[in-house]
């Protein structure tokens, strides 16, 4: 099949995007990139995306004639879209012009020689309207991005290429970890006392499915040719509400006050932490965006909700540490649990598994053992432990988190969380079907487990979570979270509550009403009781060490009973 699109940048995360929804819409699509195919295709075949119409071309927009030299027959195209850019902030002159600048040229230069060419989509940015480029005052990201809107609409003005500027605000969705999901991440960390701006700052925000729809649509649409769209969402909160609902939906402190950005510039950015290159954006602009709505209505678009979408987007940078990790399978979001804004993972209302995690870890540290799982699962982090904020009372959220079941689920708990595990099988036996205590801290050695251990000291002392990991023998990534703000402390107090409960949860095991299975590490032997399983090679975290193995042991008990719905 000869492609009739072909998209330029497409490895990136507007380009991927853009292809997935032309493929969708049964285009036949050339991919133009300079990497590797796969950073493209593995992310296509994630998102379940049929490739078999899709065609990926190298290639490299800084050179004329683009390196298509040997490229497949792409005589046939007629619609080209430019969604390369060099997008970051303390680029060089050079190395932002080559990109943003001299490469969108060159595209728009080879648009000219197609002769059954339809369209040139160029996708520019929200601020090239604010004058000639100054790469002294906006930084070579901004100047070259106004330089290059400019000098695409002349060249295709005197090369008579139907051209449409497409002008997106800040593109959010699933994967975008640059611009404003720094301030989420600030927010996110405790390191955003004061906003930049005032309340009238507006940091407009655009989702990227509509994004891409709309520019899958224009060109197919005759009146869209030489016309610039600013494509955003009006209804973006200011930049203060916005900062605030995005703080309550994580459970953290919003910012305490603005600060103006004239003083912003004036103080040393070690101070502020600001890169002065994002403080242009600090603006109270407002941007032309009715011919997009109206070419949007007659083209049957709708923009999702934009506070629903921010909160969205907000779990995956969190569930993806912010690009430092992966986002976990299935559902998975932040949620209200007794008073605890929760981050829970998988399915609440049918779930075969409900695993509580222990200390210093949190949800994530299950990810392997439910891979191996035959049965929906249910994961969260315990109020104010990992990415949970705290809670009135543990055994109301535990009671808060698992009254949406409608399943008798299997509940697993992992040394600290076998406390509250045993305290719900107790309360509640008739909603689950059985429990699983992971070396439960109550019945091992008291030496290792209070705040007076080496590990409480190294805590408090601030060692990293790269340090503590390697003393525990987990991976950083399972401490990813333990420097929040008051994280240290609360794992500091969980530690305590559990040494103190030690006594109350030996006398209650005997009292459970369902079948029990206590497993242990061998190198992490209990003192009390005999264990049901033992794991060879394990120490206090066989579910990181040993997945597999946990997950058989733990497929086991569920193959023991039958857990009915209730």
């Amino acid at each position: 099949m000869t492609p009739d699109s072909i998209v330029f940048g497409a490895a990136g995360f507007i380009g991927r995007s853009l292809v997935a929804e032309l493929l969708r819409r049964e285009r036949v699509v050339a991919a133009a990139l300079r990497g590797p195919a796969d950073r493209l295709t593995s992310w296509l075949a994630g998102q379940g995306v049929d490739t078999a119409r899709l065609t990926v071309v190298t290639a490299d927009i800084a050179v004329p004639g683009l390196g298509l030299g040997a490229a497949p027959d792409l005589g046939r195209v007629r619609d080209v879209y430019n969604t390369a850019a060099r997008f970051a902030f303390g680029l060089g002159v050079a190395e932002a012009r080559a990109a943003n600048v001299t490469g969108a040229v060159n595209v728009a230069d080879w648009a000219a020689t197609r002769q059954g060419l339809r369209r040139l989509v160029h996708v520019s940015g929200y601020r090239v309207s604010g004058g000639p480029p100054d790469y002294r005052r906006d930084g070579a990201y901004e100047a070259s991005k106004r330089e290059g809107d400019a000098a695409v609409r002349a060249r295709a003005a005197e090369l008579g290429v139907p051209l449409t500027v497409v002008n997106p605000s800040s593109v959010t969705g699933e994967g975008q970890f640059i611009g404003l999901a720094s301030v989420v991440r600030d927010l996110w960390r405790g390191r955003l006392p004061l906003l930049p701006g005032d309340g009238r700052t507006f940091l407009p925000v655009v989702d990227i499915g509509y994004l891409a729809r709309f520019m899958a649509e224009v060109p197919g649409h005759e009146e869209t040719a030489g016309e610039a769209y600013w494509v955003l969402d009006d209804r973006t909160p200011n930049l203060p509400e916005l900062a605030g609902l995005l703080a309550a939906h994580l459970g953290v402190r919003p910012p305490r006050a603005t600060i103006p950005v004239p003083l912003v510039r004036r103080l040393p950015r070690a101070l502020t932490g600001a890169d002065p290159e994002t403080l242009s954006f600090m603006s109270g602009d407002r941007y032309e965006t009715a011919p997009a709505l109206a070419f949007a209505e007659r083209a049957g678009l709708r923009m999702p909700p934009v506070e629903e979408m921010l909160r969205t987007w907000a779990d995956g940078l969190v569930g993806a540490g912010f690009g430092e990790g992966e986002a976990p399978r299935g559902p998975y979001g932040f949620r209200d649990v007794a008073g605890s804004r929760t981050w829970v993972a998988g399915e609440r209302e049918s779930p075969r598994y409900v695993l509580l995690h222990g200390l210093p870890l949190d949800a994530r540290s299950w990810a392997e053992v439910s891979e191996s799982l035959d049965g929906p699962v249910l994961a969260a982090d315990l109020p104010g432990l990992g990415r949970s904020s705290p809670a009135r009372s543990l055994g109301e959220w535990t009671e808060a988190l698992l009254e949406p079941a409608g399943t008798r689920p299997v509940l697993v708990g992992h040394s600290f969380a076998c406390g509250p595990v045993l305290r719900y099988a107790l309360a509640r036996p008739e909603r689950i079907s059985a429990v699983v205590l992971l070396a439960p801290a109550f019945l091992q050695a008291p030496a290792g487990w209070p705040a007076r251990s080496a590990f409480g000291a190294a805590v408090l002392r601030g060692t990293s979570p790269a340090r503590l990991a390697g003393r525990l023998g987990v991976p950083e990534g399972a401490l990813a979270d333990l420097r929040r703000p008051g994280a240290a402390r609360r794992v500091i107090g969980a530690m305590r509550a559990g040494y103190a409960a030690r006594e109350e949860l030996r006398r209650a095991l005997g009292r459970a009403e369902v079948p029990v299975t206590i497993v242990t590490g061998a190198a992490d032997p209990l003192v009390v009781g005999e264990a049901d399983v033992v794991i060879e090679g394990a120490g206090h975290y066989p579910q990181l060490t040993h997945p597999r193995r946990v997950a058989r042991v733990l497929r086991e008990a569920a193959g023991r009973v039958l857990p009915a719905r209730l």
